[in-house]
């Protein structure tokens, strides 16, 4: 019983920890910019992540290096845009919309029939949330737009990751990808909040985002995966947007409406009856 209760108390900590770091990198936006915060996170997580692995270590093929840049570069994107989102939409509508990115990649790769049923319902979600009446609920059109833009790096995210997760081991893989995202996103800091991200106030909590939001779950996450079925993994993934709604709430004060709510709540069923429906996928060595 327990060695089947620690892995998903683990997964737990980890979804809860990279909410509480976008909670507290949301609060970090007005002092060091978003983008500005952005890089920090990223920065500090890949010290820890390439402090971790040592990647250098390890001998990398050009292939190899080939996917672990659009893996790495479309992590950096991702984040950016998400958080570009976090600041004009609340932290669980943000998660649900990103969340189309991954669904849509379960979707178009798979067989079944039932995956429209999923993909329709996840299109439900999408279109409760979108800003159709000028009400003070309608959320900013320009975070919708980019929290499914987060949403389409992750999908981008997740195949060229699984490719460099099969030509090199996970650690490598994560620290290495981590560290040319940093690389990638930094420009944009540097271009557009250079004055502000620099501050004594603004790098503590850098560094806090970039264990809590990052090298945190990280390594919990890959510690739950060894121990548990991948389907197991990605249906209690797919919890995520509920976990960041809650989050919103404690720390940032953020309160959903009912339909903001069944959107969501539709967009998390929609991805369990993806990673129920799919089939058992071989867990790679890490």
């Amino acid at each position: 019983m327990k060695e089947r209760i620690l892995p998903v108390l683990l997964l737990l900590l980890a979804m809860a920890s990279i909410q509480f770091g976008a909670s507290v990198a949301k609060q970090l936006f007005p002092i060091a910019g978003v983008a500005g915060a952005s890089s920090l996170r990223l920065f500090f997580a890949a010290l820890v992540l390439i402090v971790a692995f040592r990647p250098w270590k390890v001998p990398i093929s050009k292939k190899s290096l080939t996917s672990l840049f659009f893996y790495g570069a479309s992590l950096g994107l991702m984040n950016l845009s998400f958080y570009f989102a976090l600041e004009r939409i609340p932290l669980g509508i943000a998660v649900a919309l990103e969340f189309i990115g991954p669904l849509a990649v379960a979707v178009i790769s798979g067989q079944k029939k039932s995956d429209y049923l999923w993909a329709s319902l996840a299109a439900i979600g999408i279109y409760l949330l979108l800003p159709l009446e000028d009400t003070q609920t309608a959320l900013d059109p320009m975070g919708i737009f980019y929290a499914l833009l987060a949403g389409f790096f992750w999908a981008i995210y997740i195949l060229f990751g699984k490719k460099a997760g099969t030509e090199v081991s996970g650690g490598v893989a994560a620290s290495v990808g981590m560290g040319i995202a940093a690389v990638v996103v930094l420009p944009w800091g540097l271009l557009i909040d250079m004055d502000s991200m620099f501050q004594t106030t603004a790098v503590p909590l850098g560094m806090f985002v970039g264990l809590f939001g990052s090298a945190i779950p990280y390594s919990l996450e890959m510690s739950a995966l060894k121990k548990m079925p991948s389907q197991t993994f990605s249906v209690l993934m797919s919890m995520e947007p509920a976990m960041a709604a809650i989050m919103g709430l404690i720390f940032l004060g953020e309160v959903l409406t009912t339909t903001q709510w069944f959107a969501v709540v539709c967009v998390i069923v929609s991805s369990q009856g993806s990673a129920l429906s799919s089939r058992p996928i071989r867990k790679t060595s890490v």
